[in-house]
């Protein structure tokens, strides 16, 4: 009997706040996908490599991080993107894989770009560089009120808040607003929920959407 077709690779990408609650709704996704039976990558940005792994280190945790130019942060994220694109994604895609990353590209455009004010176009180039053709299928914003994400930031931390974190609430009201454009600008890619929802209610309809959109 002839086989059936491999199906098609997808690119699931979360996007959001900080404490917007991506790290949940991923690992519910996660979890309904592979109950579909399909092969699952899960990863994260920066990261996601060994390189993304020691960049992340730099942009987040360590001192030499400190004082860092926004030009220079955007690079940073961008060549750990790069590394993922090429070693984890594409290889992923090319299997029939569903990859869903915790951040991708339009990370770079909300908060290097709206957040740190740089130039939409240089962040446009440099993000296409880093991922050529490969695109998100479907890109999750979560969204949740600033006042929301910050008090969840210091609910969840357990000692020294990373570098980001340490922003204020001026810089993550630009991140709320560009992650809300994104979904405007971009609606049949960029699906933007309320993550004060329910848990389990905001799971539901992220896993409808999914089916919806990607079958």
């Amino acid at each position: 009997m002839p086989t059936s077709p491999k199906p098609a690779g997808k690119l699931i990408s979360f996007e959001g706040s900080e404490g917007s609650g991506k790290s949940t709704q991923i690992a519910r996704l996660v979890a309904h996908l592979q109950q579909a039976g399909r092969e699952i990558v899960s990863t994260r940005e920066p990261g996601g490599t060994e390189l993304g792994e020691r960049i992340r280190d730099i942009l987040l945790h360590k001192d030499e991080g400190q004082g860092m130019c926004a030009e220079a942060e955007l690079l940073l994220f961008t060549a750990a993107r790069a590394q993922l694109v090429r070693t984890v994604i594409t290889p992923a895609l090319k299997r029939g894989a569903v990859v869903v990353s915790d951040r991708y590209l339009d990370s770079s455009t909300v908060y290097q770009g709206a957040a740190r004010n740089l130039a939409a176009g240089p962040v446009a180039a440099v993000n296409g560089f880093a991922v050529g053709e490969v695109m998100p299928h479907l890109t999750v914003v979560i969204d949740v009120p600033t006042e929301v994400s910050l008090a969840r930031v210091r609910a969840r931390s357990t000692g020294r808040p990373d570098r980001i974190e340490r922003e204020d609430a001026a810089f993550f009201q630009k991140v709320r607003d560009a992650y809300l454009q994104l979904g405007k600008d971009w609606p049949q890619r960029v699906l933007v929920v309320d993550g004060t929802r329910p848990p389990d209610a905001l799971e539901q309809q992220i896993w409808a959407e999914v089916q919806q959109r990607l079958g």
